[in-house]
C-alpha cells in the first residue's frame, strides 16, 4: 500500500511543479503595467557570471508604465542596459549614468493578442506536463498490479485517485490562464 502513496505523492509532486512552471512563466510576460518580475529572466553577464538584474540592482516602480533599474555598482549599467535591449521585453532603457528608466508603452491589440497566444502556450505546455505525471503514475501502477500482486480494486482506486488529482491541477492550470488572459487584455 505505500507504494501506491508513493506513486500518488509522486505524480501530485509533478503536477504541482507543472502549475508553478507555468505561474512563473505567467510572471515573465509583460501585461500593460510595469512589474519588476519582467526583468527576473534577463541574466547579465557580471564578472563571467550569468546574474539576475534583481540582484545586481534595485527595481522600483514610480508609476504604472516605468520601471527603474538602479545598479549598486554604476559599472555594470551599460551591462544591464545591453542585457535588457538583447531580451524579447520590447522595451528601449533609457540611461542617463546613474541609473535605467524603462518606459512601458500601452500593449497594442494586436501585441495583446500575441501575448495571450503566448499564455496559451505556456498553459498547454503544464496540462502536457500534467498529464505526463498522469501517464506515468498510471503506468506505475500497472507495473505494482503485475509484479507486486497488488489487487485489481486496490489499482482501480489508485488510478480513480490519480485522475481527481489530474483534474484538480489541469482546473489550477485553467484558471491561472483566464486570470493572466484578463490580465494582459486589460486596458
Amino acid at each position: 500500500m505505500a507504494d501506491i502513496d508513493e506513486i500518488l505523492m509522486g505524480a501530485e509532486e509533478r503536477m504541482e511543479k507543472a502549475v508553478t512552471a507555468l505561474k512563473d512563466n505567467f510572471a515573465g510576460v509583460r501585461t500593460g503595467r510595469a512589474n519588476a518580475m519582467v526583468l527576473d529572466r534577463i541574466k547579465v553577464d557580471y564578472y563571467g557570471t550569468p546574474t539576475p538584474i534583481n540582484q545586481m540592482a534595485g527595481v522600483k516602480t514610480p508609476d504604472a508604465h516605468m520601471l527603474v533599474v538602479e545598479p549598486w555598482d554604476k559599472g555594470v549599467l551599460g551591462a544591464i542596459e545591453q542585457a535588457i535591449l538583447a531580451s524579447d521585453l520590447g522595451v528601449t532603457p533609457n540611461n542617463d549614468g546613474s541609473v535605467l528608466r524603462l518606459p512601458f508603452p500601452q500593449l497594442t491589440e494586436e501585441r495583446r493578442r500575441e501575448l495571450v497566444k503566448q499564455c496559451k502556450g505556456y498553459a498547454e505546455e503544464a496540462r502536457v506536463a500534467v498529464r505526463n505525471a498522469r501517464r506515468d503514475a498510471n503506468d506505475a501502477i500497472s507495473k505494482a498490479q503485475k509484479a507486486d500482486g497488488l489487487p485489481e480494486d486496490e489499482a482501480k482506486r489508485a488510478e480513480e485517485a490519480v485522475q481527481k488529482l489530474t483534474d484538480k491541477y489541469v482546473k489550477d492550470v485553467e484558471e491561472a490562464t483566464k486570470k493572466k488572459e484578463a490580465e494582459v487584455m486589460e486596458i
